[in-house]
């Protein structure tokens, strides 16, 4: 009798063991589906925040895109008008862009026509006249005119169309003259170029005398 009640002892023991590991393992069973269950709303929150950044990134490449693509008409058709107004109207200035490396890169090219003939060359190897120097100007007062960063104040140049022949310069000195007007910006300008200082409101000369630099206005269509 007495073995029989030490082993129901044993079994109660036992049972309550068993009770008690039952008890702390279905609190941690049930602890980590509840995690799984947290994690799975985590997940979920992630993928849509995900989604919503990726439609984001789409969004902002092709606002980017867009935009380049309106500076890119409005340099070649201010570039082009500069061409056309200087060299004849059989010219046209195009930029290509692409992508390289994760970078948007842009190559320039200079169409010129002959009759039905098209014929593209970079600017470097298009015909002479100086077009390197005249595209290099035109594509500055682009850039300024197109920036927001730079809204007022004047244009300074040094030396524009410097390898521009004769047979064009004064056109590029009424260029200047409509640039300055149009935009109604004031044009500060270094040149060696008579008929670029003819067009000027107000030119100085500076000449080197005794060792010293001797200033003279040598023409003045404003009052002083």
């Amino acid at each position: 009798m007495q073995e029989f009640e030490e082993t129901i002892e044993k079994l109660e023991r036992k049972t309550n063991e068993l009770v008690l590991d039952y008890t702390a393992r279905k609190s941690i069973r049930d602890k980590l589906e509840e995690d799984k269950k947290n994690r799975i709303v985590q997940l979920e929150e992630l993928k849509r925040k995900t989604d919503l950044l990726e439609q984001v990134r789409i969004l902002l490449q092709k606002t980017s895109e867009y935009a380049r693509e309106q500076a890119k008409q409005q340099i070649e058709m201010l570039v082009t008008r500069c061409l056309q107004f200087i060299f004849g109207e059989n010219i046209e200035f195009k930029i290509e862009l692409s992508e390289v490396r994760g970078r948007p890169e842009a190559e320039f090219y200079v169409v010129s026509s002959y009759g039905d003939n098209r014929i593209t060359t970079k600017p470097q190897d298009a015909r002479g006249g100086g077009i390197v120097d005249v595209i290099s100007l035109a594509l500055r007062i682009a850039v300024i005119q197109c920036s927001n960063t730079y809204i007022n104040g004047p244009i300074i140049l040094d030396e524009p169309a410097k390898h521009v022949s004769s047979e064009y310069i004064s056109n590029v000195a009424q260029f200047l003259k409509q640039v300055s007007q149009v935009f109604r910006r004031q044009i500060i300008m270094v040149t060696h170029n008579q008929f670029l200082s003819e067009i000027a409101d107000l030119a100085y000369k500076v000449e080197l005398k005794d060792g010293k630099s001797v200033v003279t206005v040598c023409n003045s269509n404003i009052s002083l």
